[in-house]
């Protein structure tokens, strides 16, 4: 018994041993195999670097806001008997708006009125009879003392009457209406916003290194995202005098043309102050760099990878301002080099890569893209 069991597990170490020694002469078959392997090479598209003449801007973040822009209040407590005004129109300067309920004070203006004219005929006789000396000039002054007061009255409640008719201050255009027929408004109600809309100012701040840049007339293009490929032409108007004390920058204004009015008070846009001097740069396209966040850099098209095709080398590279599908290069890169232009995100440095440029984008300065 005991010699057939040793027999068994004499044959089973066999076989185990048999197997093992097939599965690592496997295993080092592979492994070899993957030594030799010579991955095909990648077919990119290419460009070269560029040397052109690129104006100089200053770029920022600004907001828009109205050159004249208010809420229209009730200066006085009174109830809402006419809304003359239709929400989201254009008015002119002058146009009524609301009328409060007057009749209070129509009443008393009729009553002042006719002691304006009993007090001015009083100073009328009294003018009169003053050179014959009827009468003192006392009583000259008093009847002259009547006669204002009457006037200042009569003033006095014309003017609440003119406060209790609210009419536009300026020309612009309307926003939501806030009353209601019939509404008691107290002292500073709101009842409807008005906004000049043509033209616009875009406020936007920039470093205290970049003030020496900038001056009044310096033309200004804004970008705004509800019309990305719209650019609005505008310039510098204004430069604030004082430096932010908690950020070191300073404050500038920019006035834009307006005339459809698609810009509206509150929008945030993208600024491009453009400086008087040109600079020349080296440019490549945009989607040439793998961006990172230890550093961006881009793929140079170099030698040969030993019969496989063209060899990648990966490059470094500190970038400046954008222009379209153009990005410049300020260090890092020759002018005439080659370099992947697409698809740089699946590449690793010495890969092997064929060029076919048949089917490259066109890269431009001023793109416009058709909205598919």
């Amino acid at each position: 018994m005991k010699k057939r069991l040793v027999i068994t597990l004499s044959v089973l170490v066999l076989i185990v041993a048999i197997l093992a020694s097939i599965k690592t002469l496997q295993i080092r078959t592979l492994i070899d195999q993957g030594k030799k392997f010579v991955a095909p090479p990648e077919t990119v598209t290419t460009a070269a670097v560029k040397s052109e003449t690129w104006e100089t801007t200053l770029t920022a973040v600004g907001s828009l806001t109205a050159v004249q822009g208010v809420t229209v209040s009730a200066e006085l407590a009174g109830k809402v008997v006419k809304i003359a005004f239709e929400a989201g129109r254009p008015v002119k300067k002058g146009e009524l708006l609301v009328c409060q309920d007057t009749s209070t004070e129509e009443a008393e203006l009729t009553g002042a009125r006719a002691q304006v004219r009993i007090a001015k005929a009083d100073l009328e006789r009294a003018a009169k009879m003053l050179p014959d000396k009827i009468i003192s000039r006392a009583d000259y002054d008093k009847a002259r003392a009547t006669y204002d007061q009457a006037v200042a009255q009569e003033q006095n409640i014309s003017a609440v009457i003119a406060k209790k008719t609210i009419r536009a201050p300026f020309s612009g255009r309307l926003g939501i209406r806030q009353v209601n027929l019939g509404q008691m408004l107290k002292d500073g109600d709101p009842i409807v916003t008005l906004e000049a809309l043509d033209p616009i100012y875009v406020n936007f701040t920039v470093p205290q290194q970049q003030i020496l840049q900038l001056r009044r007339g310096l033309p200004v293009r804004v970008l705004c995202d509800a019309f990305p490929c719209v650019a609005t032409a505008g310039g510098i108007t204004a430069i604030e005098p004082r430096v932010e004390s908690e950020t070191r920058n300073i404050k500038v204004q920019a006035t834009l043309p307006n005339k459809n009015e698609s810009l509206h008070p509150g929008m945030f846009v993208n600024v491009a102050v453009v400086l008087p001097t040109r600079r020349q740069s080296l440019i490549i396209p945009s989607s040439a760099v793998l961006y990172a966040p230890y550093g961006d850099s881009v793929f140079i098209v170099s030698g040969d990878s030993g019969g496989q095709g063209k060899a990648l080398r990966q490059q470094f590279v500190r970038l400046g301002e954008k222009h379209g599908d153009f990005v410049a290069v300020n260090s890092g890169l020759s002018q005439g080099e080659i370099i992947v232009s697409t698809g740089v995100f699946k590449l690793h440095n010495a890969q092997a890569v064929v060029v076919d440029n048949k089917l490259a984008p066109d890269f431009k300065q001023a793109p416009t893209p058709e909205n598919n």
